[in-house]
């Protein structure tokens, strides 16, 4: 049952998909990592929208996902960038889905942790105190929920920002009322342009001191921080800069293997967008790492990360579009269809290279229907043998 794949230059290359799942069991809960995998939302394929409508999302789907990532040991970061938050999904369907999630986690038993942004200023330049008003109202939506909260970098507060003391003033402000620790998330601007030059300088050196000042100042208001610049060497750095007690969530989706196997001065826990598709993958090969094993977990997760690069390709932003498209091959959802459309994203090439080094990995439960929808895109953009 041969596959023709599309490749960049307009061949079509033979491929013979895989036969076999690999065996992944939902485990015992992982103990010597904190991971999260920041979960993708799936779409309601029925509802008559445009991509500038509010997003119409299949709840039951969506929250059967998490679910799924929850009884293979792993956290949810809910509400996150890879449920395209400021790229399809408002803050009020945000709102809707961190209320939906942390219910569901408490049914489940599952850790969840959900994003806090500024996402609801939508009107043009905002001034800090409207800054800071957006941020109070989502950090109150998810401390009422149960959830951790994530502090995202926030595009308003870039725009507005006039250097580091504004940003000391925002984020300081935010700690000291908030109820329990807080995750800090700095997203690079690879992730989202509009973030150039966060914490008040597009020097990486300048930027990360003001971080660690905002860190320094509130170290008990800190659980951690997610680090998505994709440069191990200033995650590492950045890491055993830390105050004691507080953790580094590497959000590297280069990188991840080796920042969370660590070396004899520490290690990352994890807050990755490739552990949607990767999730009971990378929860088998952290189990590993829990008998301390790690060269049977970069085994296991060294390689996985030519998939992750090739889906995390510039435009980075644009990654959501293959893990959806994975997540449809693998059954977790029924369509390939995204809020905001979303899934016109990416070429036919980019998604077949996807399908490919996915099927390698043994990422598909049920590999015969992966074959069947990847021949079925492959018919509908009019490949033919």
């Amino acid at each position: 049952m041969t596959l023709h794949l599309p490749d960049a230059h307009g061949t079509l290359r033979a491929y013979e998909p895989r036969t076999e799942p690999l065996a992944l069991a939902p485990g015992a809960p992982l103990t010597s990592r904190t991971v999260f995998s920041a979960a993708h939302v799936v779409a309601d394929p029925y509802a008559d929208t445009t991509p500038d409508s509010p997003a119409a999302v299949d709840w039951d789907a969506t929250l059967a996902f998490r679910r799924h990532l929850w009884a293979h040991g792993l956290g949810v970061a809910e509400a996150m960038d890879t449920a395209q938050r400021g790229m399809g999904l408002d803050w009020a369907g945000a709102a809707e889905l961190i209320r939906r999630s942390a219910a569901e986690a408490k049914a489940s038993g599952g850790r969840i942790a959900c994003g806090v942004g500024t996402d609801q200023l939508t009107g043009g330049p905002a001034t800090l105190p409207e800054v800071r008003a957006a941020y109070e109202e989502q950090l109150a939506v998810v401390e009422e929920s149960g959830a951790r909260a994530v502090l995202m970098a926030s595009r308003a507060l870039a725009a507005t920002a006039r250097g580091p003391e504004d940003y000391l003033e925002v984020y300081g402000h935010l700690l000291r009322q908030a109820a329990e620790p807080v995750i800090l998330h700095w997203l690079g601007p690879m992730f989202d342009p509009a973030l150039e030059g966060y914490w008040g300088s597009s020097d990486l050196d300048a930027a990360t001191d003001t971080f660690l000042d905002v860190i320094a100042a509130h170290p008990d208001k800190v659980d951690g921080i997610k680090v998505s610049l994709l440069d191990a060497r200033r995650e590492i750095d950045l890491r055993r800069r830390l105050p004691k007690g507080v953790r580094c969530y590497t959000g590297d989706d280069f990188h991840y293997p080796e920042l969370i196997a660590g070396d004899d001065q520490g290690f990352s826990h994890a807050l990755l967008g490739i552990f949607d598709p990767l999730g009971p993958l990378a929860a088998a090969a952290v189990r590993v790492l829990d008998t301390g094993d790690t060269d049977g977990f970069r085994a296991l997760l060294d390689p996985t990360v030519e998939l992750s690069r090739h889906l995390f390709q510039a435009p980075t932003r644009f990654y959501k579009t293959g893990v959806v498209f994975l997540a449809w091959l693998a059954g977790h959802q029924t369509h390939f269809a995204m809020v905001g459309g979303l899934q016109s994203a990416r070429s036919l090439p980019h998604l077949a290279r996807a399908y490919e080094l996915a099927d390698r990995l043994g990422l598909f439960p049920d590999p015969k229907l992966a074959e069947d929808r990847m021949r079925t895109l492959l018919h509908l953009y009019g490949v033919t043998p």
